[in-house]
């Protein structure tokens, strides 16, 4: 791992920036809450491939993660709507359920692109996840979700999800009017490079599979560490 980086005021690396990471080593992506600074998401990953124009990183099925849910336990999905943004919240330990996620991200871009697969290896879709650009630092990557998605089918067909808690999260002020026409605007340049059919949907990744000695990744007891410190 590279030691060299250049660092942001709070440790972590600029975009493009910092550590990098040989196949089969392990890492956190790691999501802030919104509107504050706190981490609430945290799933180990293998890496997969990380180079100066692409971080491809894979989540095994059984793989322990951190995700959030509402102070009384109920999970995050299942709140209403209207509330799912002000009720308070806490972290759990919860193990990835159904097949594994591939996750493509290049430095600077807006989004993620994630890869699904049905049992059987039977590729199912991917899915564009509207986020900060990812942040390096030893231990892994961070982000933050913006709520708006997309799905890309195999035959390149594709639409918006989430676009109902895109607009709560705006009613609840958790995005303001001038961020969320930067997201919008996010979710448009990516709309082009599906309908252009550029990288990464063009790459082939759906035909690619993990390495069958690759263990899980752990989950560390100090997930939510700073960016920063030493794995």
């Amino acid at each position: 791992m590279t030691a060299e980086t250049t660092r942001t005021a709070d440790g972590g690396a600029q975009a493009g920036d910092g550590p990098r990471w040989r196949p089969g080593e392990h890492i956190l992506w790691r999501y802030r809450a919104n509107g504050g600074d706190g981490l609430h998401i945290c799933r180990p990953m293998t890496v997969v491939r990380d180079t100066p124009a692409l971080l491809a990183a894979w989540m095994a099925p059984g793989t322990v993660c951190i995700k959030p849910e509402l102070a009384d336990g109920t999970p995050v999905h299942r709140e209403p709507l209207a509330t799912r943004y002000t009720k308070p919240r806490r972290t759990v330990r919860s193990r990835w359920f159904g097949t594994g996620v591939l996750k493509l991200a290049r430095p600077g871009e807006p989004w993620s692109v994630w890869l699904f697969w049905e049992h059987g290896w039977r590729f199912k879709n991917w899915y564009v996840n509207l986020e900060e650009p990812l942040r390096r630092w030893p231990g892994g990557v961070d982000s933050e979700d913006h709520f708006l998605d997309i799905t890309v089918c195999p035959d390149r067909s594709w639409q918006w999800r989430d676009e109902d808690e895109f607009a709560q999260a705006q009613r609840a002020g958790l995005m303001d009017a001038a961020r969320a026409e930067r997201v919008r605007e996010a979710g448009r340049r990516a709309v082009e490079v599906v309908r252009a059919w550029g990288s990464p949907f063009r790459d082939g990744w759906e035909e690619w599979r993990p390495d069958p000695a690759w263990r899980i990744p752990r989950l560390p007891d100090d997930w939510d560490r700073g960016p920063g410190r030493d794995v």
